[in-house]
């Protein structure tokens, strides 16, 4: 807890409070819950929490609708249950990062309320309002990314409002200094509360382009690229004007000057967009902007030796003295199990080597809760759907609630042990025979796998601080070097259902690394099939 720059290649497990551990028997999971499993978080060897928002909110996006950015919705407990958590956190050793959803706030916010009522009240001009067209259609073309138009007519006002999600999310108006210093001052609140820093949702949407004009139509649209589903018409622009405006650069100085005022603290945001490097590049570089970010690309299905070589590389030579942070999962996209598996069948070696991978990147990592279990998507019914994204685009897209299912932490019950109650979710199919009670009595488990690489990864200032350059790529193959002074190491990794024999270019010295299944010879080593392995170059 005494790094101020822990979170240069520091490990961030993300926890979704509502799926992590319900301790009050209401079937959704609370802070209390988070507060009991500490030991458990701590047994992962991470450096941080990442607490997926649990603000007062209508939960009509799950608590990305904030209609109260200094309490605890009583779903989730209190302020002083928050209090506690980040006390008993530090002393544990672990840091806290809290969810900023600041882009937009929910329509029940008095903010909102307020600024609805009239044109001439004291925040009016505190969200983006803009006059219909003479036809009375929408003020430009702009779409929203949950599907239609980002502009909704609201009657009081005789204006749209702008909300680039749901209808119900309506975007603040970041070119408003009192918004600017009201969200300032709700994140200082957390910060004299003791929290570490934040994840910033969505940060390239703050501001947007005063002159409303439309966006261009995106003629390189193609299925697979990131963001692209034929089912939903967002990707059918270039998003010129709706998002990462220049003008956002001034405010992430803004508040990182903030942070530099709470020593330790730090951010780490969320970029979602076409040109997300140069974005990432631009939000993180310099020093006086964010600390570190983490795109979408890695969080598509693609995962071929050459498309993660070409991602690594486009972060290595765009980043400049930015600083990245890597992430294969998260609460809105589906599990890497299902989705990097091979034929759609999750395979728990291939977990393991994803997760070596992952964490022997150069930059910072963000784990998904479940990663460690080998949780893969859960199938769910149209019926058994709450997220609003799911049910606009079913069945063609079947929404995030797969990647939300409660943590399994025996086998026990059916729910899991996760809840009393029946959870608001479902548990996954299969997911019990891989609770956390089962795989800590395996000592092979992928849990335990998990636990013994990140306390392994903890000792190596080469993963940590060294450069890091590709070697390497064939259909299955990926080599990377990794370099601390004279200290170099290879990193092997084969994606392939067939053991492969890659011939070494220099002599070696295979490093004993938890769970690696290569096998290192004097001119060469095998890879097992989903395998992977270190060694360190000798001379």
């Amino acid at each position: 807890m005494n790094r101020n720059d822990w979170w240069r290649g520091g490990v961030i497990y993300q926890v979704y409070p509502r799926s992590f551990f319900d301790s009050s028997g209401d079937g959704i999971g609370d802070l209390r819950g988070v507060l009991e499993k500490l030991d458990y978080i701590a047994s992962l060897n991470v450096d941080a929490i990442w607490l997926s928002p649990f603000f007062t909110s209508p939960m009509r996006d799950f608590g990305y609708d904030v209609s109260d950015y200094r309490d605890v919705d009583p779903l989730f407990g209190t302020l002083d249950d928050f209090k506690l958590l980040v006390q008993t956190a530090h002393g544990r050793g672990i840091r806290i990062l809290i969810d900023q959803v600041i882009n937009h706030s929910s329509d029940q916010h008095p903010w909102f309320k307020e600024s609805r009522s009239s044109r001439d009240n004291a925040r009016a001009d505190w969200y983006v309002w803009a006059e219909a067209r003479d036809d009375g259609t929408p003020p430009n073309n702009w779409l929203s990314v949950f599907g239609g138009p980002a502009w909704t007519w609201d009657s009081r006002r005789r204006q749209y409002y702008l909300h680039n999600f749901l209808s119900s999310q309506p975007d603040l108006n970041f070119h408003c200094e009192a918004v600017q210093q009201q969200l300032l001052d709700d994140m200082e609140f957390w910060l004299q509360l003791g929290v570490d820093g934040f994840r910033l949702d969505a940060a390239n949407f703050y501001f947007h382009d005063r002159q409303l004009r439309d966006n261009p139509p995106n003629h390189d649209i193609r299925e697979g690229s990131i963001g692209v589903r034929a089912d939903n018409p967002y990707a059918f622009q270039k998003h010129l004007y709706d998002k990462s405006q220049p003008e956002n650069l001034q405010f992430l100085r803004r508040i990182r000057q903030l942070l530099e005022r709470y020593p330790g603290s730090a951010t780490v945001a969320e970029i979602g967009c076409d040109q997300s490097l140069k974005t990432m590049a631009a939000y993180t570089g310099g020093g006086d902007r964010l600390h570190m970010a983490y795109s979408f690309d890695l969080l598509t299905e693609q995962c071929s030796p050459a498309f993660l070589r070409h991602t690594i590389e486009c972060v290595e030579r765009e980043l400049g003295d930015g600083w990245p942070c890597w992430s294969i999962g998260n609460h809105d996209v589906v599990r890497v199990m299902s989705r990097w598996a091979l034929d759609g069948r999750p395979n728990l070696a291939r977990g393991r080597m994803f997760m070596a991978l992952l964490l022997s990147l150069r930059g910072s990592v963000c784990l998904y809760q479940g990663e460690e279990l080998g949780l893969d998507e859960a199938e769910l019914q149209y019926d058994q759907l709450v997220d609003p994204y799911g049910l606009r685009f079913w069945p063609e897209f079947k929404g995030r609630d797969g990647c939300r299912t409660p943590m399994p932490w025996h086998d026990g019950d059916a729910h899991g042990g996760f809840s009393r109650e029946r959870p608001w979710l479902p548990l996954g199919a299969g997911h019990l025979p891989l609770s956390v009670a089962a795989q800590e009595r395996d000592a092979d488990s992928m849990l335990n796998t998990y636990r013994r690489f990140l306390e392994w990864r903890q000792r190596q200032p080469i993963l940590i601080e060294g450069a890091m350059r590709v070697l390497h790529h064939d259909d299955t193959l990926l080599v990377f070097e990794r370099r601390l002074g004279e200290e170099v190491w290879l990193c092997l990794f084969n994606l392939a259902e067939a053991a492969r024999h890659f011939s070494l270019p220099v002599p070696v010295e295979a490093l004993d690394v938890p769970s690696a299944t290569a096998s290192f010879e004097p001119a060469g080593v095998q890879v097992p099939a989903h395998g992977f392995g270190f060694a360190r170059v000798r001379g």
